[in-house]
């Protein structure tokens, strides 16, 4: 089963590592414009930038197995903001927009949910995990 959760770990790690290089980094003025499109008045650029070194860092510490469960709340706390703050859908009169942008805010939810199951789960079986590398940094 070791390997099975290796696997959950490095795919789910893999989403907010490709959304930091790609859009936050790899895209930067494109994310702030289209945060500043949503709503973010001001310090768009520089919250992109923020927000992809806390995607990048998440990702990392979920794949590597350094500190999982800070990874875990790393993600959870850029995705429940970003669903709210970005894809408030209900505000939307396009239908096409309200589409994506609902998509968007579920799949952001869903994730939040997912982070914190992982949460649960490497704080739950400690560094008796697959194949990490440091002990949680949580103990509940």
């Amino acid at each position: 089963m070791d390997v099975v959760v290796l696997i959950g770990r490095i795919l789910f790690g893999m989403l907010p590592i490709g959304s930091a290089l790609g859009g936050h980094f790899g895209a930067t003025e494109e994310t702030a414009g289209y945060a500043e499109a949503r709503g973010v008045r001001s310090g768009a650029r520089i919250l992109t930038l923020v927000t992809g070194t806390q995607l990048l860092l998440a990702g990392a510490l979920i794949i590597l197995g350094i500190w999982p469960d800070l990874g875990a709340l790393l993600y959870a706390a850029f995705t429940l903001p970003s669903a709210f703050v970005i894809h408030h859908f209900w505000t939307d009169d396009d239908p096409m927009t309200q589409q994506n942008e609902m998509s968007q805010f579920m799949k952001n939810i869903s994730l939040t949910g997912a982070s914190l199951i992982a949460f649960t789960y490497f704080v739950t079986v400690g560094e008796a995990g697959a194949f990490q590398i440091t002990a949680n940094l949580f103990d509940l």
